[in-house]
């Protein structure tokens, strides 16, 4: 056989699930359009079972149940769809009340509760709103999603900060203090931090801050 005549498909084939089972999502997908042999591989329940389980454990007694159930990879492809769709409705959201340039407190709690009413989870986010190209006012509401409703570690969500190159974006909050209506001009606050510093314990007066509808906080995006 000559050297470009291998491919994965002629591996036997418990070392080419192996090998498969290490991919991500996108590049499992594409590869399984490649030919039939492929499809049979990187399509197979095998490998599509245990990635819906993992990224939606609430939904895979359902998917089990469902009468339009043809394959673990097809249900995966349509859930995920679903959820694209839905991350794209927090998008036009926000861009009607921002125009992506600055965010009231209100809305920004208003988006993160849409995410929690959409049964998104820390895969969701990772793939759909932890993007680089996409507004940072989206990445910071994800990171507090996973924060505060799914309750994921803060190490984790560092790690998937920097896996996505978007760690070290940054914003700037400001907020008053103090009586809502009695306010003074010394109460004024303003903090520019970097997503991963609102992880970490440097920046949990920020944080909290982005908790609190009536502190009348609000975000802007750094040039």
């Amino acid at each position: 056989m000559k050297q470009s005549d291998y491919t994965i498909t002629s591996l036997p084939k418990d070392v080419a699930v192996k090998i498969a089972s290490c991919l991500e999502e996108p590049d499992l997908y594409s590869l399984a359009c490649c030919s039939r042999d492929c499809r049979e591989l990187f399509g197979s329940d095998y490998l599509w079972e245990p990635l819906f389980k993992e990224r939606w454990p609430h939904l895979y007694e359902a998917a089990l149940e469902d009468p339009d159930f043809k394959g673990w990879r097809r249900f995966y492809m349509k859930q995920h769809e679903k959820m694209r769709d839905q991350a794209a409705s927090v998008v036009k959201f926000l861009k009607q009340c921002s125009q992506f340039e600055s965010l009231e407190v209100t809305d920004y709690l208003r988006a993160i509760e849409c995410l929690k009413s959409m049964q998104f989870g820390f895969k969701d986010v990772q793939m759909l709103l932890f993007k680089p190209k996409m507004n940072v006012l989206l990445n910071l509401v994800g990171l507090h999603f996973c924060l505060d409703c799914l309750q994921v570690p803060a190490l984790q969500v560092v790690e998937a900060l920097q896996s996505s190159k978007i760690s070290n974006r940054q914003v700037c909050v400001k907020w008053y203090r103090g009586r809502l209506f009695h306010r003074m001009q010394d109460e004024y606050r303003s903090r520019c931090v970097s997503l991963e510093d609102l992880v970490t314990a440097k920046e949990k007066e920020v944080l909290w801050v982005l908790g609190r509808e009536l502190l009348r906080a609000k975000i802007f995006i750094l040039s």
